[in-house]
């Protein structure tokens, strides 16, 4: 663990101990390393585009907008490869919500997620991005299955 010291104006440090009130953090440590790590998560795409992520794309969307639902549809099933799943749900009769997870090199499920946001009748939206890594801990369990890696999180 490494000490840091920072000096903020006093605007900006009351703006940090609200989100710390809000989000139920013990200390600013915490606070400050959950914001440090989703900055860092968030980078550019130019910089590290061919590094592999982990997203969870959040939306709610217009329902009865022309033809949007089929055309989400169809873009996650042209997306397969970086598609790991999706669930939705009605929110009323003409909004739903859905979520899509998603793996990949980190331009593409990017660009691929603020396409998805970007589309007329979407109203909402979020990309929670994780990058990851392979472990290299090439491996079997004792079920027999193929050996394989894990993915874990990137810094």
């Amino acid at each position: 663990m490494h000490r840091m010291t920072i000096s903020l104006d006093d605007e900006t440090a009351a703006a940090i101990d609200d989100h710390i009130k809000r989000g139920g953090y013990g200390n600013r440590s915490e606070a400050i390393r959950d914001l440090v790590r989703a900055a860092l998560a968030g980078g550019s795409a130019e910089i590290a585009g061919r590094d592999q992520c982990c997203a969870a794309v959040s939306y709610v969307y217009d329902y009865g907008a022309r033809d949007l639902a089929t055309r989400l549809d169809r873009a996650l099933h042209e997306h397969h490869d970086l598609a790991i799943a999706s669930m939705k749900t009605s929110l009323s009769h003409r909004h739903c919500m859905e979520v899509m997870l998603l793996k990949g090199r980190r331009d593409a499920v990017r660009r691929f997620a603020q396409a998805t946001l970007a589309e007329r009748g979407v109203t909402f939206g979020q990309i929670n991005l994780a990058p990851i890594r392979s472990d290299n801990l090439r491996h079997r369990h004792d079920d027999g299955g193929p050996p394989h890696d894990h993915l874990v999180p990137k810094l």
